[in-house]
């Protein structure tokens, strides 16, 4: 199996603190992963090195074998073969949009509509994965008055839109009840078992957040 992130000894310093020291970490082609740590270990620094927002300090990263910052490389080609879930990401997407709408726009690589047209086949895939995030009762809600947990779902569905390559998910279960986060788990867990699904790296503080079938760093 091929390397789908490889980190030799990468630092992130900002503002003369260490945010990540001296890391080396490889994933390979089909592997689910989880950074378990507490707030402020830089489980989320190592997460923006993996989707290619933050380029290391020292030390090299290679992406889907792209060498971040390497001759040739350009990320703009490279980030939409990474799929990303997270807080940041709500922030940036219209409230008023629907469900269904927020997740199309990723088709074209944007966070909300314009006056694009898009494809049946477009909408049967964004339609295939919030079903299969529980979410198809909800396709014409507005993504703002959504629940957390059904926010969080959309989001997964969003970033599966694009058929990554890498899927990185970002304290998925933040801010969920009990309910919803045991919800959210099974789910993560059928997609981490799924031999077609992409390599994955997710984000938790919690270990009951943790899906089967996904080895720990």
């Amino acid at each position: 199996m091929s390397d789908v992130l490889e980190l030799v000894d990468v630092s992130v310093v900002r503002d003369g603190r260490a945010l990540v020291d001296d890391v080396s970490w490889s994933v390979k082609e089909g592997e689910r992963w989880v950074i378990l740590g507490p707030n402020g270990a830089g489980k989320t620094t190592l997460l923006n090195v993996a989707s290619s927002y933050l380029f290391p300090t020292q030390g090299s990263a290679r992406i889907l074998g792209e060498q971040l910052g390497g001759v040739g490389t350009d990320v703009f080609e490279l980030r939409p073969r990474i799929g990303m879930a997270g807080i940041a990401m709500a922030e940036k997407l219209p409230k008023r949009q629907t469900v269904l709408q927020t997740v199309l726009t990723a088709a074209y690589g944007m966070t909300a509509t314009w006056n694009e047209d898009y494809d049946p086949v477009d909408e049967d895939r964004a339609k295939a994965f919030l079903d299969r995030l529980g979410m198809n009762d909800y396709l014409d809600c507005r993504f703002g008055t959504l629940s957390e947990g059904e926010r969080k779902r959309t989001l997964i569905a969003r970033a599966m839109m694009t058929d990554p390559e890498l899927l990185l998910l970002d304290e998925p279960a933040a801010g969920l009840d009990l309910g919803g986060r045991e919800d959210l788990v099974r789910r993560l867990g059928r997609l981490a078992r799924d031999p077609y699904a992409p390599s994955m790296i997710m984000v938790t503080h919690h270990v009951e957040e943790i899906a089967p079938a996904s080895p720990t760093s």
